[in-house]
């Protein structure tokens, strides 16, 4: 796969940015009296066509890493929500088991309750992290079937 010369230089400018942008996060802890744990800083290299460059912070080469989780999620290098919504899968289910387990009633009136406070807000979470992702696939897919 050939790439243009003006697709390495934009790559090579980017490239360039994050690299100051660590230069200049490494001197603004030098100024101030912080300490930076080098060892808990990862590069996550996103995209088809990414050349995974080597970035620095100090004298250390940052290691690269394909899953990273932030904000309680997380976020592989292809964007997949796979696994971040597997666990909360299976989550949800054992939930729903224990609550098929423990109650006798089966009626709408009784489980409802049980389901939106036990195992929803768990749900709610994954869907929301990845609604956009979802809407964009659908998009797709109904742009693809109306051709």
């Amino acid at each position: 796969m050939s790439q243009s010369w003006e697709e390495w230089q934009i790559h090579r400018k980017a490239v360039l940015h994050i690299q100051q942008d660590l230069d200049s996060l490494e001197s603004w802890v030098e100024r101030n009296p912080m300490k930076f744990n080098n060892g808990k800083c990862r590069v996550l290299h996103l995209g088809k066509i990414n050349p995974m460059h080597q970035y620095r912070l100090k004298a250390d080469l940052l290691e690269s890493s394909s899953v990273e989780r932030d904000l309680g999620a997380l976020v592989d290098d292809k964007l997949t929500m796979s696994q971040q919504c597997a666990p909360v899968a299976k989550k949800a289910s054992g939930l729903l088991g224990c609550i098929r387990k423990t109650v006798a009633s089966r009626s709408r009136e009784v489980l409802l309750p049980l389901c939106s406070v036990l195992v929803k807000p768990h749900l709610q979470c994954c869907i929301q992290f990845w609604g956009p992702h979802f809407k964009m696939r659908n998009y797709c897919r109904e742009s693809s079937r109306g051709l």
